[in-house]
């Protein structure tokens, strides 16, 4: 029996999130996105800890920006969405949605959610039963669409929530009391929504990070991925509507918010 990974949340800038995986059986580390090389490295070599693979979720320089003094110091295999490869980092291995690769001996499946920006992509360890999504869904949220449309997001949204119930969902930014203040505006009445609110706003009084969460407490309290629903269709008044045009008109919303 192999150890699972260690997974380390590690902010950076003024509100983002990084992710390290490390091997303690084989010394390996591998990271997530790399909006911050200093604060990166800082944490790395605070633990001893060196560096053998970037995964990369999409193009945004507050999630690539660290590449390359990473690259310097460390060397590391670089790896992101073939569909990116003209605005990302150089990369050693290109991957695309239904193709596996190995991160420190794990197995990754990664998706295609386009949505926040087309070729994004969510990489999916199904034995360590995490996903990390950066700026597809978040916590109590999702990414603005700044290059997909709504329909995009909403199919990307339902690859996401098809994952076990069990998954942790690693996403890209600290914004979950903002987005419980919103998702709330649209079902004011959920109860696991509002102890849910509750819980994010006495982590942020201590600066504790609301991410990783869960994915079942996204299905209970995100309004994304609850379009679907009648309770919700009824509560932005579309009673009946499809869920990708339901979608569309709380993202709308979450823009004017």
């Amino acid at each position: 029996m192999t150890m699972p990974l260690e997974i380390v949340t590690l902010p950076c800038l003024s509100d983002n999130y990084a992710f390290l995986l490390h091997n303690a059986e084989t010394g390996g580390t591998a990271l997530v996105d790399a909006p911050d090389a200093g604060a990166i490295k800082t944490e790395l070599d605070r633990r001893g800890w060196g560096l053998d693979q970037i995964l990369l979720t999409h193009h945004h320089w507050d999630h690539i920006d660290g590449v390359a003094d990473l690259q310097a110091a460390y060397d590391p295999q670089i790896v992101g969405a073939s569909a990116d490869a003209h605005r990302l980092p150089d990369l050693d291995l290109a991957v695309k949605e239904g193709e596996t690769f190995s991160c420190l001996g794990e197995e990754v499946n990664v998706l295609d959610v386009s949505g926040h920006t087309v070729g994004h992509i969510a990489l999916h360890f199904p034995a360590l039963a995490a996903v990390f999504t950066a700026d597809s869904l978040m916590a109590l949220g999702c990414g603005r669409l700044f290059e997909g449309t709504p329909a995009q997001m909403w199919q990307s949204l339902q690859k996401l929530a098809a994952l076990p119930d069990n998954t942790t969902v690693y996403s890209g930014h600290e914004y979950t009391e903002s987005n419980a203040r919103f998702a709330l505006s649209i079902e004011p009445g959920n109860i696991a929504l509002q102890k849910r609110s509750a819980a994010v706003h006495s982590a942020r009084e201590k600066d504790h990070p609301t991410v990783p969460s869960q994915l079942q407490e996204e299905l209970d309290t995100n309004p994304f991925l609850r379009a679907h629903l009648d309770s919700v269709k009824d509560a932005v008044g579309m009673a009946g509507a499809p869920a990708a045009e339901v979608f569309a008109e709380i993202r709308a919303r979450k823009d004017r918010f």
